[in-house]
C-alpha cells in the first residue's frame, strides 16, 4: 500500500496556495511563554463549547490556554467589521498586538484574515496549544452548558463526556401552547409550558405542591438528568432553575437553545410529544435546595452589603427608569441598592451575556462586566429581572461559572415596585449608588 506523507495529504486538502500560507505561518509561530515575554494576546477560534472546557475527543484535552481569548471562526459571518472593532477595543486590543492563534488549520485561517482585514499586523500560531492540560483553563462545570453534538451523540447512545449518571429526558421550555415545537423540535423531546412552573398575578413560581404534580406528570424524579432547551434560552433558563429549586440534581441547558441545534443542522421531528409515563415519586423532599429562590424581604436583606449583592438583569433603560419594559408594569426605576448586572437592549434581549451564536459568554468576560459593579463570586448573590427569566438565565451561567452562593429573588421588579413603600431609584448612576 503506498505511504502518503502528512505534509502531502495536507497540502491536497488545503490547496497549495492556503497550504504555503499555513507552513509560513507556522515557521513564524510562538510559544506561550515567547507570547507573555511579548506580552501579546491568545485566541482560540474554536467553539464556545470546546473553549468552555468540553474535549474535543472523549479523553482529549480540556479548557483553554491561560487567559485565552474566545474568537470562534464560526463567528465571523455574523461580525461585521464594526463589531470585531469593538470585539478587539473590549479586549484591549491594538493593531499592532501580537496575537497568537490556536484551533483547527481553517477556523485559525479565517481568524487570521478577518484580524489582518481590521488592521492587525502581528498575528501568528500558539505552536504549544493544548499540549499542557495541567495549564489549561476551563468553566468550573462546563458540563452544565451542553453542546447540539453531544446531545445528538448521546441519542445515538455513543459514549460521551459528562455523560448522565442515570436515566435522562430532553424537554423544550416556552411559554402557552407548543406552536414552535409541533413545527419541529429535537427528536425525543418533551414539551414543558411556563405557566406549569409559574402564575399570575406576579408570574413568581408555582407552589410546593404544583411543582411535585408538574414534575410527576413529566416522569422526572430527583435523579433525573433533565437537559432543557428553548427557542429563548432564558424560559429554558426559568424551567431549569425551578427544578434545581426543587430538587432535581442534574439539570443541564442547551448553550444556544433552539438556534444552535437548528445551526448544527442535526436531525429534527415534529408533532405531539410522546406520552411520558408519570413518575410515582419524586424520591426527595420539595423543595430540595429552598436557597436558590428568594422572597421579598430576603431580598431586602441583601441590599447595601458589600458580602452581597442583589443584582438587576435589566436592560439600562430599566435600569434608570425611562421604562418599565412590560406593558403590565406600570411603575418605572428599580430597586434602590440594587446593582446592575447588565442584560440586553430591552427585556427582551440577553446580548450582554451572548456570543455572536447566541451562546454563553466567556465566563472571564461575564464576570469582569460584574466586577464592575462590585459583583463578586464569594458574595451572597440574588439575581432578578421583570419576573424571573432573565435572571434565571444569568444563575445558571454563574452556576456553571462555579459561583457557589447564588439564586434568584423571584418577584423582581413586578412585585417590589407593586409595594409602594419600597425605596425606588431612578435616573443614571454608577456602581458606587449601590454601596
Amino acid at each position: 500500500m503506498k505511504r502518503v506523507s502528512h505534509l502531502t495529504a495536507l497540502t491536497t486538502a488545503l490547496g497549495l496556495a492556503s497550504f504555503c500560507t499555513f507552513a509560513a505561518d507556522m515557521a513564524h509561530s510562538l510559544t506561550l511563554a515567547q507570547l507573555q515575554q511579548q506580552q501579546g494576546a491568545i485566541v482560540d477560534t474554536r467553539a464556545s463549547a470546546f473553549y468552555n472546557g468540553w474535549p474535543q475527543a472523549l479523553n482529549g484535552p480540556s479548557g483553554h490556554e491561560p487567559a485565552a481569548l474566545n474568537l470562534s471562526a464560526s463567528w465571523l459571518g455574523a461580525m461585521n467589521a464594526t463589531q470585531l472593532s469593538a470585539w478587539a477595543t473590549q479586549h484591549q486590543l491594538t493593531p499592532t498586538t501580537p496575537v497568537a492563534l490556536y484551533g483547527n488549520i481553517a477556523d485559525n485561517q479565517a481568524v487570521k484574515t478577518r484580524l489582518e482585514q481590521a488592521g492587525f499586523t502581528h498575528v501568528t500560531l500558539l505552536s504549544d496549544a493544548l499540549q499542557t492540560p495541567d495549564r489549561l483553563q476551563r468553566l468550573a462545570h462546563f458540563e452544565q452548558l451542553v453542546y447540539p453534538q453531544w446531545l445528538h451523540q448521546l441519542q445515538q447512545g455513543k459514549s460521551v463526556a459528562a455523560a448522565p449518571a442515570g436515566e435522562w429526558k430532553v424537554i423544550e421550555a416556552a411559554w402557552g401552547a407548543p406552536k414552535f415545537y409541533l413545527l419541529n423540535h429535537i427528536p425525543g423531546a418533551g414539551y414543558i409550558d411556563t405557566n406549569e412552573v409559574e402564575s399570575e398575578p406576579l408570574w413568581n413560581k408555582v407552589s410546593d405542591a404544583d411543582l411535585k404534580a408538574m414534575l410527576a406528570k413529566h416522569g422526572i424524579r430527583h435523579d433525573t438528568t433533565v437537559i432543557l432547551y428553548g427557542r429563548d434560552v432564558y424560559a429554558a433558563a426559568r424551567v431549569a432553575q425551578i427544578m434545581l429549586y426543587a430538587g432535581v440534581k442534574d439539570v443541564r441547558l442547551l448553550d444556544g437553545g433552539w438556534k444552535a441545534w437548528d445551526d448544527a443542522k442535526l436531525p429534527v421531528e415534529r408533532g405531539t410529544p410522546d406520552k411520558v409515563q408519570p413518575a410515582p415519586d419524586f424520591g426527595a423532599p420539595i423543595p430540595g435546595q429552598p436557597q436558590l429562590m428568594l422572597d421579598m424581604e430576603q431580598a431586602r436583606g441583601l441590599l447595601h452589603r458589600k458580602d452581597a449583592s442583589l443584582v438587576s438583569i435589566r436592560s439600562w433603560p430599566e435600569f434608570t427608569g425611562v421604562t418599565s419594559g412590560y406593558s403590565y408594569i406600570k411603575p418605572k426605576g428599580e430597586i434602590q441598592g440594587a446593582r446592575w448586572g447588565h442584560a440586553g437592549s430591552d427585556a427582551t434581549h440577553m446580548e450582554d451575556f451572548h456570543n455572536p451564536d447566541g451562546t454563553m459568554r466567556s465566563a472571564a468576560d461575564i464576570a469582569a462586566m460584574w466586577k464592575q459593579w462590585n459583583i463578586l463570586p464569594d458574595q451572597q448573590v440574588a439575581f432578578y429581572c421583570g419576573t424571573g427569566w432573565r435572571a434565571s438565565e444569568t444563575f445558571m451561567y454563574a452556576r456553571a461559572m462555579g459561583w457557589k452562593n447564588v439564586g434568584v429573588y423571584d418577584g423582581g421588579w413586578y412585585e417590589w415596585s407593586s409595594h409602594p413603600q419600597n425605596p425606588v431609584s431612578t435616573g443614571e448612576r454608577g456602581p458606587d449608588s449601590s454601596l
